[in-house]
Formats: C-alpha cells, structure tokens, sequence
C-alpha cells in the first residue's frame, strides 16, 4: 500500500492501469494505496457489487473498476467504460483480461503475485518507465 500510495503522486490525468493476480493476490489494496496517494475523499474498497467506484476531492478523480462479474468487452461497454478509457483521472482496472482489446496502448500493465510468505508479493510493471 505505501508503494502504491508514493506511486499515485508521480501519475498524470489519462492513466490507465490494468490490474492482474489471483484472487486475494492484492490488487484492492494497491488501488487503496492509490486512493491514498491521490487524497481522495473516503477510502478505496472492492466494487464487486457496483462494477464501477469513483473516488473525488484528491488531485485526481481515482476510478476503479471491478470487471469479474464481466463476460466480455460487450458488456464493459454496455456499462459505458469507455468513458474511463483513459478518463480525465486515474483508471484501475480489476480483472482488466476481459476487456482486452479495449485498452489503450498506453495501459500500464501491474502483475500481481504472491510471495514466498503470506505478507510477501511481488509486483511486475510493464513498462518499467511507468514507475
């Protein structure tokens, strides 16, 4: 999380981010360091039931999109993301695989894995410079 959070300050309006790993990988709680880093207002938590939460009030609007429940980039557009794509803040994208061919090519791609240890991940950022 305090990654995330020292991470959100270098982010410019347009950011795309495309959030891969299992489930309980960590993916929320990077977007919570993200809200934090951003000084939203409230704190981040998962939107499985909402699909889309949007986080105001901090140097740029957060949106964090959960897209489990999706069956594909028919139905990410039906719910309208590509207003998010990129949007004039932050987009992160939960289970971003099934909206694949919606992406920007300037997505920044976050492979999220479990480390040797319950507490331990380690996380992969394509490209390298977007850290």
């Amino acid at each position: 999380m305090a990654w995330a959070m020292a991470w959100a300050h270098r982010l410019p309006a347009g950011t795309v981010i495309a959030l891969h790993g299992d489930l309980g990988a960590g993916k929320t709680c990077l977007v919570q360091g993200l809200a934090r880093g951003l000084d939203t207002q409230g704190g981040a938590h998962s939107p499985t039931f909402t699909l889309i939460n949007e986080y105001s009030g901090g140097r740029l609007p957060l949106y964090h999109l959960d897209l489990y429940r999706l069956r594909g980039e028919a139905d990410a557009l039906e719910i309208g993301i590509d207003q998010y794509l990129p949007g004039d803040g932050v987009t992160a994208i939960e289970w971003a695989d099934r909206i694949e061919g919606l992406l920007p090519a300037a997505t920044i791609r976050v492979v999220i894995e479990h480390g040797d240890r319950p507490d331990q991940r380690r996380i992969m950022i394509t490209p390298p410079e977007a850290l």
